[in-house]
């Protein structure tokens, strides 16, 4: 699963080249010369998403899209955040999945924890993640940065991991994030802002609900409100992070038997699990969950989604960290955990999977002369 198409992890040196600062030569997204740059990343806010609502968001709809850039496989927030942050691919970062296993741990990228654990002491963020983000450099080359988000992730494990090298500066509501990102746009700089909501209602009640609309209108509005105080020579990007999907058959991987073979340790999302066996018993699972899943899911060995390059470039020392097996799904099935994650597994709204309403994002730019 290769694309030579632009993605996500393309989207930050994008605006450093706008303001002057190429990191690694010239970025694969030409985006006007700029003063001031920043991008809101707006969770959950797909391309096809997008496109299907654009009623409910006219000015979102009309912004000039410089992509439509790809996200990393599985497509879930903390795998595209250390993207974006670092500007590679799942498998030079090492962030497989929103759980996945290292040193022993499935760890939950998302809250740094193992159950009700917290792993940052030992698994810091900066040793799991250890490649130089992009704020890093951007500072080493004389850019200051910027980071706007809500106040409760400033020392969270993904903020430590992907955006660590900026100043933080924590909101606890829309308004503020509007403030701050207009303040940090004044001066000189790269801004990136994180807006959650979007993502949260599209879980809650499926994408395209009623309240799922009511928040991209908001989420439309906000934007607006931005394009039209940006100061001079300033430029405003808006992407996502993944799109979703509306979910209506569920497998359990908790109490079906057949799932329950072998006892493997499940991890990923319900629309893309990670699978680690036990030593030996990887084929039977595998034959298990195949039959199990049907049409519903494709089961992959570990080497056959390296060797597809469903991660990108497998680094060495990221590659203990890829699963005995994956199993993506199709269509709105979902791979639930009944037991695990009694919250997420009924849901409605889900992602991680390959689709293109699931990996596929805008980026859309407004610019000041």
């Amino acid at each position: 699963m290769t694309t030579d198409a632009p993605t996500l992890a393309d989207a930050l040196p994008a605006l450093l080249a706008a303001l002057g600062t190429e990191l690694d030569g010239p970025p694969a997204i030409t985006l006007p010369p700029a003063r001031s740059a920043a991008l809101l990343l707006v969770d959950g806010l797909g391309r096809e998403l997008l496109t299907e609502h654009a009623a409910d968001a006219p000015f979102l709809a009309a912004m000039h899209d410089a992509g439509p850039l790809t996200v990393g496989f599985p497509t879930s927030t903390p795998i595209s955040v250390t993207s974006l942050g670092t500007g590679l691919p799942p498998g030079a970062h090492g962030t497989l999945g929103v759980r996945f296993r290292v040193d022993g741990a499935l760890l939950d990228a998302l809250t740094w924890t193992e159950g009700t654990t917290d792993l940052r002491e030992r698994l810091a963020p900066e040793a799991v993640q250890p490649r130089s983000t992009l704020f890093e450099r951007a500072a080493t080359a004389g850019v200051t940065s910027t980071v706007v988000s809500d106040r409760a992730y400033r020392e969270s494990g993904l903020t430590r991991s992907a955006l660590r090298g900026a100043t933080y500066r924590g909101v606890g509501a829309m308004g503020d994030l509007a403030a701050e990102t207009l303040t940090a746009l004044a001066a000189p700089g790269l801004v990136y802002a994180y807006h959650a909501d979007l993502d949260q209602l599209g879980h809650l009640r499926g994408p395209g609900s009623l309240a799922w609309r009511w928040q991209l209108r908001q989420i439309d509005h906000l934007v607006a409100l931005l394009a039209e105080d940006l100061p001079p020579g300033a430029l405003l990007a808006v992407t996502g992070d993944h799109g979703m999907v509306t979910v209506d058959r569920r497998h359990d991987a908790d109490t079906h038997p057949d799932l329950r073979l072998g006892e493997p340790v499940v991890g990923g999302d319900p629309r893309a699990r990670l699978v680690y066996t036990r030593p030996g018993s990887a084929a039977d699972v595998r034959a298990a969950w195949t039959a199990t899943l049907g049409g519903d899911a494709t089961v992959l060995s570990g080497d056959e989604a390296v060797d597809g390059g469903w991660f990108g470039p497998v680094e060495d020392a990221v590659r203990a960290r890829v699963p005995d097996l994956v199993a993506v799904t199709r269509g709105t099935a979902a791979i639930v955990r009944s037991e695990g994650e009694p919250v997420l597994a009924k849901l409605p709204g889900q992602h991680g999977s390959v689709t293109d309403a699931e990996r596929l994002v805008p980026l859309l730019v407004h610019h000041t002369a």
